[in-house]
């Protein structure tokens, strides 16, 4: 006789999918697609451009959801089902299936409650994530490359929409830097706590006498602002520089000077473009980076300046976050969960979901501890 007793499992996820629908307001994202499916049906809609895209973006991201909600409650109504037949049937086969079914649930819904947990101001949005080089010469910029490799992969994964924006390349190994856009709902919150410094740890392929080198990279994570008006930037304290754009090595990839370059004199911040086929739309998306990162600057000064003044200030920007040791003992670990990967292969293949819900969770402790 068959034993099949999944019953405690599926209504531990129905109860954890509960909440999860209390949250995602099933309701309030119908209401939402219906008005932006009549904002898309608007004959008009397609004489602004702009507009549109975003009207349809939404709309798009918004079905994506919902159908996401809706499938995982058909799952669970059709996990019960074959549970029923398994049993009566006696079968095993349908037995083993059940089981596989419920352990994907598991996983998925998991992955949806992490998402639950994206409850700031712009953790819904799409992001523009930037990885640079730092101390290690060649092993630096090869890390660089290494962690680009990682989070598209990431992205290629989930099928994820993504775009590189720009990407420098170093004179040796790998690049000084990249920036990409990840186009989906809650890539900001979900990849803003990958924002800090990676260190990596290895016997390098590029010195002598086999020594272990130490080598970092900084990734920064901004969301994707819609309008940054918030954040006024005269002409006078932009210097714009325009180039041909270039792949490894020096190879032109682009028989323009169409790719642009944005330094803002004031913070001497500087935003490169190069992926469009236009100046103009490079400028104008170097533009939109730019403006991001002066809102969430002038953001991080108000917050920094009420921290001093209740005397709470922490020096907690650039600090170390992730360790990646690939000699000896063969580890991932991050050090403000203490979330830790056996493989770093499988991590460096885009195996990220553990590290990122680790990561996701601790911020959410802490700011409840806050």
């Amino acid at each position: 006789m068959l034993e099949l007793d999944l019953t405690a499992d599926i209504q531990a996820l129905r109860s954890t999918f509960a909440d999860i629908q209390a949250v995602v307001d099933v309701d309030a994202l119908k209401a939402d697609i219906e008005r932006l499916s009549e904002e898309a049906g608007a004959p008009d809609l397609w004489d602004d451009v702009d507009n549109a895209q975003k009207v349809t973006s939404r709309l798009s991201h918004k079905q994506a959801e919902l159908k996401r909600v809706t499938e995982i409650e058909q799952r669970l109504d059709d996990l019960e089902v074959l549970v029923e037949l398994a049993i009566e049937m006696d079968d095993d086969e349908s037995a083993d299936e059940a089981r596989r079914e419920l352990a994907s649930l598991k996983d998925v819904i998991g992955q949806l409650e992490v998402q639950t947990l994206l409850d700031g101001e712009y953790d819904p949005r799409s992001a523009v994530v930037t990885i640079r080089s730092g101390a290690g010469g060649d092993d630096a910029t090869d890390f660089a490359e290494m962690l680009l490799r990682m989070y598209l992969r990431w992205a290629e994964r989930h099928k994820y929409p993504v775009k590189v924006m720009d990407t420098s390349y170093a004179e040796g190994a790998g690049i000084k830097s990249a920036t990409f856009e990840v186009d989906v709902p809650y890539a900001y919150g979900t990849l803003s706590v990958e924002a800090g410094t990676h260190r990596l740890a290895r016997i390098s392929p590029f010195g002598g006498a086999d020594k272990r080198q130490t080598s970092f990279a900084a990734v920064e994570v901004i969301p994707v602002m819609e309008e940054a008006v918030e954040v006024e930037v005269p002409e006078g304290d932009i210097r714009v520089d325009v180039f041909r754009s270039s792949g490894p090595g020096g190879q032109s990839v682009n028989t323009t000077d169409s790719a642009v370059r944005i330094t803002h004199l004031p913070t001497g911040l500087v935003v490169s473009m190069q992926n469009e086929k236009s100046q103009i739309q490079n400028r104008a998306a170097a533009m939109r980076v730019l403006q991001t990162r002066l809102l969430l600057l002038k953001r991080e000064e108000e917050a920094a300046k009420k921290k001093e003044l209740a005397g709470t200030i922490t020096a907690s920007w650039g600090d170390q976050m992730r360790s990646y040791f690939l000699y000896g003992q063969q580890l991932v670990k991050d050090l403000r969960t203490g979330y830790e990967v056996g493989n770093p292969a499988v991590v460096f293949d885009g195996d990220l979901d553990g590290l990122i819900a680790a990561g996701i969770r601790w911020r959410k402790r802490k700011d409840d501890d806050d």
